[in-house]
Order: C-alpha cells, then sequence, then structure tokens
C-alpha cells in the first residue's frame, strides 16, 4: 500500500514537530480551533492513557478520542512503511449511525493524504464487503458490540487484531448500565488480550459516576489508573415550556392525551427543522397521526416523517436523509434518535410529555445545534397538570448540572456463558487464562472461580442437569484449549450473538410483499381480519398471517388503535423524583418563581384545600372511602417501579398484621392500596412499617416470584445460548420460544434448584421489576421522613390518577375523560367553598401522633 496523494484543499505539514501538529494543522484548515479537552485527549493517547471523555452533547468527543490515533497513523505513515492491519475500533451501540461515523473519520484519512481504509462492519454491511474484511480488516473500523462479538468468533480473530492500538466506545452511557455494556466490556477484554498495548476511550455526554464508567471502559486491571477529561463548555441548553392556553380545561393527569396538541401546531415552523421526542412508540404514532390530521398540507408535501426502531429501515433511512438535506422538516420520533447521528440542520428539539429523567431531556436537547459551540434549546410539552411540576425539577436539575447515574450490571452469567462459546470459535482459550482475562472486567471483577467453573461446565457439558443431550456439549478439550465442538454449534451461536433479547415480533408487509416494519406477535394475535390500526404513520387494514409474517393493506379513515409494545412504560429517575419532591414543596411555599409551576398553581391549590401538599421530607398518605371500598394513597414520587415494590411489600405487612386483601395501583408520584370499605390500616401505618428489614423476603413473598422468575428466565436462557430465537432460514414463534425456556425452568426448578442461571433470573426481577436496589433506598427514606396522613372526602388530584391507573385496563378514554371532568369539577367546587381539609392531617414520627399541622 502506497502513501495516498493528499486531498487538494489538505493542510501541509511535511516535518511536524509534534505528532499533534498534522491534527492542528488539518483542525485549522476546516476553520477550527481544538478544544483544550481535545488537546488533553490526543496528548493522554500518545501517553499510552485509557479513559473516559465526558462532555456535552455535540461538543466535539469523536475527534477529541480519534485524534490521538489519526496522529499516529500519521507518524507511521510518514515512514514510508505500508500500515498492515487494524489500528483503530470504533464501537457504536446504534448501527444506524455507522455511516455518519465512518465518514467523519474518513474525512482526515483523505484529506491528510493516509494511505488507509475506513469501513464499516453491521449488520447492514454488504456480503462483499464482510468477505474482504474478513481477509484484510481496514485500519479504521466502525461497528457496534454484536458485529465485535461476531468478529471475535474468527479462528485466526487473535492474528486479526493483533496490530490493533485504539479503540473508542461511543455513547457509553447508552451501554453501561445493560448486558450490552457488559458484551462489551467483555470483548475489550479479549481484544486486550490479543493486543496488550491496546488504549481504550469511552465518550459520553450525560453521566454522574464517571470513575466506574471509566473504569468499566477501560478494565479494571491497568498499570495505571483511567484518564478522565471532563470539560464543562459554553454551551447552554435552553428549556422552555408550552403553557396551556386554559389551565382549568388542562387534564390532571391519568391518561396520555393530545389536549397541547392545537398550542403545538401553532408552535411549529415548517421552515425550521424539528424533532418532537416521545418516550413510547405508541405516542410517536400517534402524535404523527394527530399532526398529519391537522395539517394534510405537511403530510402532502413530504416534510412531516415519522422515525422510531419498529419501521422498515428503508423508511428510517429515508428519514434520515431527508432531514440531512432538508426536505424533510418536522420529525416524530423515539429514542431511536437520540444517540449519534449528527443532525446539524435540526434547529428545534421537541419533548412530547415527562422526559422521565434529566439526561434523557438533555440528550435529546443536544440534538439541536449539534456542532461545537452552538447552543442547544428544547420545547417541554406536558400532556397533564402534574408533568409541569416534573418539567420545573428537570430544569433546575440541568441549571445546577445534576445528571443520574449509570450502573454496570453485576456479573451477568449468561452473557459469560455466551462469551465462552465467542471464545471457543475464536481460536479456544485455556480456562486458567480466560478467568484471568474476565476477572480484568469491572462488571467481572468479583467473579469467584466457583461461578466461573460452574458456567464453564453449563456450556462445556451442559452442566448438572443437560448432560444427557449432545447439543449442550458446546466445547470440547483440544491439547487443553476449549474450542467449539462443532459446525451446528458455532453456526447457531453466530445466528443468535448478542444480549438485545425483546418479545418476538413479526415482520409487517403489504400483499405486494414490501416491508411496513415488525409489531410483537402478541399484538398480531389479537387482530381480526378487515381490523385497522395505525402503524409506520399509516392506517392499515389487516389481512392475514403467512409464515410468521403478518399482511396488510393501505385503510381510510380514522383509528387511534396503535401496537403497545412491552416495556416501554419508563419510570421517572431517582434524581429526578428527587427534584419534583422539592419543586412540590416550592410550589405550595409560593409565590410561583417559574412558567411551570405559575401554571401548575390550580394543581397545587386544590391539592393544598382538599388535603396537603408535602414538604420534601414529609410522606404524605391520604385515606378515603367511596363505594369501591377504602383507599389508602401514599405519595413518595420515587418512580413506578419502586411504588410497585413498596405497594406489594405494604400489602403483605398489614396483611400479616390484620388479615385482609387489597388491590394495588401505581404511577410515578404514588400508589394505592384498596381494601374492603370496613377495613382501616391506618393505625399500623407507622415508621415501623417501613423498616429495611428483611426487605428482600418480604419482596420476594410479596409477588408470585417463580412467575415472574419463569418470564425473566426467558431473556437468560437465550443470551447463555440454551435456547434459539434464530435457526437457518427461519425462526421459532414466541410461543415456540416460551415453551422451550419455561420447559427448562421447571427441569432446573426441579432437579437442580440452586442453578445459578435461576438466581440470576430472580435477581433481575427485583432489579427490573421493582429496582431492589432503589427500593431499599426509598424504604430507608420514608423511615426517615415525617409522616403525614389525611383522611379526604375524595380522591385528590394527586390520588385520583391512581384510580384511572387502576380502572383504565377496563374503561373507555371517553369513560376515562368523563370521569376526569367530573372530579374536576368536584374539586373546584371544594376548593371554591373549603377552606382547610376536613379532617385534620396527622404527623407522626416513630410512630407517635399529632393533630397539628407542620408549619412550613
Amino acid at each position: 500500500m502506497t502513501r495516498r496523494k493528499p486531498h487538494p484543499d489538505a493542510p501541509q505539514v511535511p516535518h511536524a514537530s509534534a505528532p499533534t501538529d498534522a491534527v492542528r494543522a488539518w483542525f485549522a484548515s476546516r476553520g477550527w480551533q481544538p478544544y483544550p479537552f481535545q488537546e488533553e485527549a490526543w496528548n493522554a493517547y500518545l501517553a499510552g492513557a485509557s479513559g473516559l471523555i465526558h462532555v456535552p452533547t455535540g461538543a466535539g468527543k469523536t475527534y477529541a478520542a480519534y485524534g490521538g490515533p489519526l496522529a499516529e497513523l500519521l507518524s507511521e505513515a510518514a515512514t514510508g512503511d505500508t500500515i498492515a492491519g487494524i489500528r483503530v475500533i470504533y464501537v457504536t451501540p446504534l448501527r444506524a449511525v455507522s455511516r455518519d461515523i465512518e465518514l467523519a473519520l474518513k474525512a482526515p484519512i483523505r484529506e491528510l493524504g493516509i494511505a488507509a481504509r475506513v469501513e464499516s462492519r453491521t449488520g447492514d454491511t454488504s456480503t462483499s464487503l464482510r468477505s474482504r474484511q474478513r481477509t484484510a480488516l481496514p485500519q479504521v473500523l466502525v461497528t457496534t458490540p454484536e458485529s465485535l462479538s461476531l468478529m471475535l468468533t474468527w479462528e485466526h480473530a487473535a492474528d486479526q487484531f493483533r496490530t490493533l492500538r485504539g479503540a473508542i466506545i461511543d455513547e457509553w452511557h447508552e451501554l453501561l448500565s445493560s448486558k450490552r455494556g457488559t458484551q462489551t466490556e467483555l470483548a475489550l477484554a479479549r481484544l486486550r488480550t490479543f493486543a496488550p498495548g491496546l488504549r481504550t476511550w469511552a465518550l459520553s455526554a450525560t453521566l454522574e459516576n464517571l470513575e466506574e464508567a471509566a473504569h468499566a471502559a477501560s478494565g479494571s486491571v491497568q498499570s495505571r489508573p483511567p484518564h478522565i477529561i471532563s470539560a464543562r463548555l459554553d454551551r447552554p441548553v435552553t428549556i422552555r415550556t408550552i403553557i396551556p392556553s386554559r389551565p382549568n380545561a388542562f387534564p390532571w393527569a391519568g391518561h396520555m392525551g393530545l389536549s397541547m396538541l392545537p398550542e403545538v401546531i401553532a408552535s411549529l415552523d415548517p421552515d425550521r427543522s424539528t424533532l418532537l421526542f416521545t418516550n413510547t412508540r405508541s405516542q410517536a404514532e400517534l402524535w404523527h397521526q394527530a399532526i398529519a390530521v391537522a395539517r394534510p398540507d405537511w403530510a402532502e408535501a413530504g416534510i412531516l416523517g415519522l422515525h422510531h426502531g419498529s419501521v422498515d429501515r428503508d423508511q428510517r433511512e429515508q428519514i434520515e436523509a431527508g432531514l440531512k438535506d432538508g426536505s424533510v422538516r418536522i420529525v416524530v420520533a423515539t429514542s431511536s434518535l437520540d444517540l449519534g447521528v449528527d443532525f446539524a440542520p435540526v434547529e428545534e428539539v421537541y419533548q412530547i410529555g415527562s422526559p422521565k429523567g434529566i439526561a434523557r431531556l438533555l440528550q435529546r436537547a443536544g440534538r439541536s445545534g449539534h456542532r461545537p459551540g452552538a447552543p442547544c434549546r428544547v420545547t417541554c410539552v406536558p400532556t397533564h397538570g402534574l408533568e409541569l411540576i416534573e418539567i420545573d425539577a428537570v430544569r433546575r436539575a440541568v441549571a445546577s448540572a445534576r445528571v443520574e447515574p449509570r450502573r454496570v450490571v453485576s456479573k451477568p452469567l449468561d452473557v459469560l456463558a455466551q462469551h465462552m462459546v465467542t471464545s471457543g470459535m475464536g481460536g479456544g482459550f485455556v480456562p486458567d487464562d480466560l478467568f484471568r482475562e474476565v476477572r480484568t472486567t469491572y462488571s467481572y471483577r468479583d467473579l469467584t472461580r466457583e461461578e466461573f467453573d460452574w458456567t464453564l461446565k453449563l456450556v462445556k457439558e451442559g452442566g448438572a442437569t443437560l448432560w444427557a443431550y449432545p447439543e449442550y456439549h458446546k466445547l470440547v478439550d483440544d491439547g487443553g484449549r476449549l474450542k467449539v465442538a462443532g459446525g451446528r454449534i458455532a453456526q447457531m451461536h453466530k445466528l443468535n450473538v448478542g444480549t438485545i433479547v425483546s418479545e418476538a415480533t413479526m415482520t409487517v408487509r403489504f400483499l405486494s410483499g414490501r416491508t411496513v416494519g415488525s409489531i410483537e406477535e402478541n399484538f398480531i394475535s389479537m387482530l381480526k381480519p378487515g381490523q385497522h390500526f395505525l402503524f409506520a404513520g399509516r392506517i392499515l387494514e389487516f389481512v392475514r398471517i403467512r409464515d410468521l409474517d403478518a399482511y396488510v393493506r393501505p385503510a381510510a379513515g380514522k383509528t387511534s388503535f396503535t401496537p403497545h409494545w412491552m416495556g416501554t412504560k419508563l419510570p421517572i429517575s431517582e434524581s429526578l423524583g428527587e427534584g419534583v419532591r422539592l419543586s412540590l414543596e416550592r410550589a405550595a411555599a409560593g409565590p410561583a418563581d417559574s412558567p411551570e409551576l405559575a401554571a401548575a398553581r390550580h394543581i397545587v391549590e386544590a391539592q393544598q384545600r382538599l388535603s396537603h401538599v408535602p414538604a420534601a421530607d414529609e410522606f404524605l398518605i391520604e385515606t378515603c372511602v367511596t363505594r369501591e371500598g377504602r383507599h389508602i394513597f401514599m405519595f413518595p414520587f420515587e418512580g413506578r417501579l419502586v411504588h410497585l415494590g413498596l405497594a406489594a411489600v405494604l400489602s403483605l405487612r398489614l396483611s400479616r398484621l390484620r388479615k385482609s386483601t387489597y388491590s394495588i395501583a401505581a404511577n410515578d408520584y404514588g400508589f394505592e392500596l384498596l381494601t374492603a370499605a370496613d377495613n382501616d390500616p391506618t393505625p399500623f401505618i407507622t415508621q415501623d412499617l417501613f423498616t429495611g428489614d428483611n426487605l428482600f423476603e418480604d419482596s420476594l413473598a410479596s409477588v408470585n416470584i417463580a412467575e415472574l422468575s419463569r418470564a425473566q428466565f426467558r431473556e437468560v436462557a437465550r443470551v447463555a445460548g440454551l435456547v434459539f430465537a434464530a435457526y437457518p432460514g427461519a425462526r421459532k414463534s414466541a410461543r415456540q420460544l416460551h415453551a422451550s425456556s419455561s420447559l427448562l425452568f421447571d427441569v432446573f426448578t426441579e432437579f437442580d434448584p440452586g442453578n445459578l442461571l435461576l438466581e440470576q433470573a430472580r435477581r433481575e426481577v427485583m432489579e427490573r421489576q421493582f429496582e431492589r436496589g432503589r427500593l431499599a433506598r426509598a424504604i430507608d427514606r420514608l423511615r426517615a421522613s415525617r409522616l403525614r396522613i389525611v383522611a379526604v372526602d375524595r380522591p385528590t388530584p394527586l390520588g385520583f390518577p391512581l384510580v384511572i391507573e387502576r380502572e383504565g385496563g377496563r374503561l373507555s378514554s371517553q369513560t376515562i375523560l368523563e370521569r376526569v371532568e367530573a372530579m374536576r369539577k368536584q374539586w373546584e367546587k371544594a376548593a371554591s367553598t373549603s377552606p382547610s381539609p376536613a379532617t385534620p392531617s396527622t404527623s407522626r414520627r416513630g410512630g407517635r401522633r399529632s393533630g397539628t399541622r407542620v408549619a412550613r
């Protein structure tokens, strides 16, 4: 390979006095001046350090991490020798952005005349390019965690990666707290074994726990601590909120509405490139359809688009291209456009509904003006009154630079089992060596030899229960090295590599065969021929299912019936929950010092008159009796998952004190326990009820842990390679996958009750269903808080949404709206005639009661 002729506009740097001089000159040729944090990263890389670059979105993280490797490539090219083998690998969590990243990395290579290839390798890469890369990897490669793991299955992976010098991990916050992050850690540890001098740099804009994140990226066993680069750049985030024009008509909460559509339509400028983010795909479909109906001229002109992960890839790519060239100017999207794609033309970002987290809003705000030095702005659109309080809390958190931490997943054995097969295919491994290698990762730093050997036995011979089945004998001993046993095992492993496990989906096609997207099987199975539904921005008519594909035809008319995808109810984060408590206290103290609190005044005043607005160190509990029974409403403001856990534990504890049954409902603000009208548990509600003692045991006893674990075991079994979703030329249905994993669950439960994958499934249930760690912190906080118990005549603005949450599944949307309106009128009537709650609130600390209201 000869030195490539420099680009005509390339800077002339024939004899750079320092390796980074040529990089600075290239920056200057584009009219750029490197930030100090970028130069710090270049020098740290060249000095042999690994670490983390943490700066705002759009500030130039990519070139901060790439400048050091680029300087090395320049130095190597200057010697006249051929640059043989891979030098840099760039890992991104989204394959959709790999092309943009490839172009960004290729630009200085081309313009500086370096004879090096820059290519991508993802699930979208052509077969011919993959074949060429299998023979000779490019000098710079952009890939995903899954494609990286697949490359590690190559028999001569060690030789192909031995020349690697630098690894860059983009959007590390997105990977860090998931099994994809664990998979990435294991892959990086493997690469460090192949290339001992490898330096790893992770990139992020929204992390709080920088030390943990840096160690996870660079490995827990290094000759030097990771180098953390964090810069507070002048890139202000402007947050504005669309306030309802008629606050009294604004919904109080309890359902997802389009009440703000007129205000949003009025504020949108079709001449300005705009992203409207929603939190769920169903919400995105509804808002896109509503905007298209309200402004058919935008839809007809093709400037309105829809983008989410279930829409066909070709349609997503058309939207992305339209955003870049300006032909598409208003796009309703989910997190599919949160990351990575550099849409410099985007001028406005909207957040529909609560952002649920501080980091999420910052990430989305950063999509506007996505370039160094440019300010970013986001417009928040509350969909009910209580979200005004959340937006105020986010505004204050952003102003004080607070974001949520992302915690590393602790030693998941299903991911380790998959990695053992990957390593067995990629040249094999010696167990002692692999154990030491795995322990260098942050996730597995506490892995015991017993846990490693148990997992190895499962992979090698099926463990204690599956040893009689040849398909579970995946590794054989080849002269002291363990290698994959046969071609069929290797084939199945490559088809199923990865940790992204979702509900089984069906491809949706028109009768012509053209793909529309994919929808979960559970939704498709409920449809009847001729039924209309909204998907991919179209009204579709369901025709039939054939060969696990759903066939549809375009339909006319209107419908709000949309697919509902599993796992889309996001809880508010712990940091945001704390902020909401403080904002509520501030709203009650008055006067309102933000537009959101001023707009929420009607809700706060009604809550104050009918009950009480809790201070940040108080725990409000409301009780009332209706024809449905006795309601106990509790408001910790800790997020929906924590509230479900608290409700389950407290109902168990109360039923032990007095035999009774409870129905449960929960949202992000609190939870409801509904019991018989003659059962008054109030005397038992003291600080002692909120003890953290035996919390884990009570959590297990309060739910059907066996069935929840069975459901979670489906994911564990698929990641560990015990069941497979994909087969050559075919795939299993959801029913088949559930049956296979359930059978294994039953076998392990009966014959191997100490199975570590069963234990992992139980742990994951507690963490995912109830956020176990957060639950413990919440109950400790509640025990230290002042209890405020208020008897009310009817559900209050805080309590009524919980009633709707419980009944929403069996009430029509119209019925819900009617009940909301009727309750609102009752609140306003009570607020205008009642100077204070009918029953004084009580304050308790340590179980003592006081009839006086706490002064604030």
